[in-house]
């Protein structure tokens, strides 16, 4: 069985005086594709903030790779290897895509700060884009800029937020396809929030359902099944 990469317990995250999540549990293995679901509101971005560093958690046990990780800030869980594609992407504007990639060396060493060959050969089209500005590209090349500049900081863990929101279906298509090849190169644990059901079902090794900030429902592909699956989404 592939390595528990990510291992959380009993996670609590708030916002000022709200409880936002509460007694999460979440694994993510190497190899393997975590999918986090649920309708709006539930949580599922809190919780990627709250594995990022992005935003604090108040409470909980958070082991990567085995270490026991404390109050980390998001740059050092980067340096740990966690990389966070947010929802919205987040991509600079102003920025030229070959800018926006170069963002990613913040956490390497200097002797890592080029692009690597396969950055293009996932996503052809950035290569055809290089100086061209970020804000220039269609919602689609922002979303496959975004994980380019993720994948340039070698996470070990890699956080996705709606991948396919507000992209046209060739470009899910081809996202869909890259993340399958990088959950079975099985170096990095990948964990996908995701409303697009078929999407996240076809992708996904085991899944957690959320439902007001807590855990609903948890289990393999093997164990939950589709229609169980598609029934626990739609309450």
């Amino acid at each position: 069985m592939a390595a528990e990469l990510l291992e959380i317990s009993d996670l609590s995250l708030h916002y000022g005086g709200s409880q936002i999540l509460s007694g999460i549990d979440i694994t993510a293995r190497q190899g393997q594709v975590t999918c986090v679901m649920g309708t709006n509101g539930v949580g599922k971005t809190s919780l990627l903030k709250a594995i990022s560093g992005t935003h604090p958690r108040s409470g909980g046990e958070y082991r990567l790779g085995g270490e026991e990780i404390g109050k980390a800030t998001s740059y050092e869980l980067a340096r740990k290897g966690v990389a966070y594609v947010p929802q919205g992407r987040e991509i600079f504007p102003f920025l030229t895509v070959r800018e926006n990639l170069e963002t990613g060396f913040a956490c390497l060493p200097r002797s890592e700060h080029r692009i690597p060959d396969y950055i293009f050969e996932l996503f052809p089209i950035l290569k055809e884009f290089l100086s061209r500005r970020g804000g220039d590209l269609s919602g689609g090349q922002q979303q496959q800029l975004a994980i380019a500049r993720a994948l340039i900081t070698k996470p070990k863990l890699l956080l996705l937020d709606e991948p396919t929101e507000g992209i046209q279906p060739n470009i899910i298509k081809q996202i869909g396809e890259v993340i399958r090849l990088l959950r079975d190169q099985g170096e990095m644990a990948i964990v996908l929030v995701e409303q697009y059901f078929d999407f996240a079902y076809s992708l996904g090794d085991s899944f957690l359902v959320l439902e007001r900030g807590s855990p609903f429902l948890k289990g393999s592909k093997s164990e939950l099944g589709q229609q169980q699956l598609r029934a626990a989404v739609s309450v």
